[in-house]
């Protein structure tokens, strides 16, 4: 079997045995080609690869400049490839075994601050082309921050699972889990305003012979729903808009504040995973860190023995 065959089947058991989303066979399917390419030019292929072959990849993606967190993930791929090369008999050995990974740069996740966020949802509000854009974009960054979504969970909502002014929001996240997530008062506001004009924009776009979209945030383009992308971008002009640095404001830090101030006003730990989707409470713990270091700060820069 070939290696781009080896690769292939290894993707397709992904979705199979583990439900693994689109997101998550891109990044394998690009490590592992970017490891046999890194073969081939070497006269080699991950079916005749020994140890030696997989330690000097890594010694090459370090020489590169990758970061940790990028050669973990790389080295995480090709050991799941080579187990499941192994369970299936492809190979008799797994070379990657016992090569121990280059672990990862613990970083505290950047967060907003509430005054913050309340100036990115008052000029989402406000911006857009036209009255039906402002409620979309407002709705969408009104979700965003109610729920603590990630992207990719947000822009492909189905319109199913907001119709009815609903008090709780359904939620598929990674591997197809599923989620209920309160929504706030003006969270609930901002999704009626918008199903309305969204409503309006699809009986016109009928009546002129075009389907209607099952999306909430219905676009023309391929997904036929607003794209990653997109919205990324409109989150960088929000910033601006709000008076603050685009380098510090991503769909993911919307997520971050979401969780932080949650935490903040004595949500349990807990909720707060069931309402973030982490498969793993020690993946939540690290908002209490972020935590530990505002009120740091707080004490820090107010209290009087602190004062130089």
């Amino acid at each position: 079997m070939s290696a781009a065959n080896w690769i292939s089947a290894f993707l397709e058991a992904q979705v199979a045995e583990r439900g693994a989303a689109q997101n998550t066979l891109a990044a394998y399917a690009r490590d592992l080609a970017d490891f046999t390419d890194w073969l081939a030019a070497r006269g080699g292929d991950p079916a005749s690869a020994d140890r030696s072959d997989v330690e000097g990849y890594l010694v090459h993606c370090d020489a590169q400049g990758l970061a940790k967190s990028t050669r973990a993930r790389r080295l995480s791929a090709i050991k799941q490839l080579y187990r499941f090369a192994f369970e299936e008999g492809l190979r008799e050995d797994n070379p990657a075994v016992q090569i121990s990974g280059p672990g990862r740069d613990k970083r505290l996740p950047k967060t907003l601050s509430v005054e913050e966020v309340d100036r990115l949802l008052d000029a989402a509000a406000q911006h857009g082309r036209n009255a039906s854009e402002k409620l979309r974009n407002g709705c969408l960054m009104q979700l965003l921050y109610a729920t603590g979504m990630r992207v990719s969970e947000l822009v492909g909502l189905p319109l199913a699972a907001a119709k009815g002014d609903p008090r709780m929001l359904l939620i598929r996240g990674k591997g197809g889990k599923e989620r209920m997530v309160p929504l706030s008062p003006p969270a609930r506001a901002a999704l009626r305003d918008w199903l309305v004009a969204r409503d309006q924009a699809e009986t016109l776009a009928q009546s002129r012979g075009k389907p209607p979209s099952p999306h909430l945030f219905p676009s023309r383009g391929k997904a036929g729903h607003l794209t990653r992308h997109a919205f990324y971008m409109l989150v960088k002009d929000l910033a601006v808009k709000a008076g603050i640095s685009p380098d510090k404001v991503t769909p993911h830090t919307m997520r971050h504040a979401f969780a932080t101030h949650l935490l903040a006003n004595g949500a349990d730990l807990r909720a707060i995973q069931t309402f973030l989707g982490h498969a793993d409470v020690a993946t939540t713990e690290i908002y209490t860190h972020v935590l530990e270091e505002r009120l740091k700060e707080l004490v820090l820069d107010h209290h009087p023995m602190a004062r130089d």
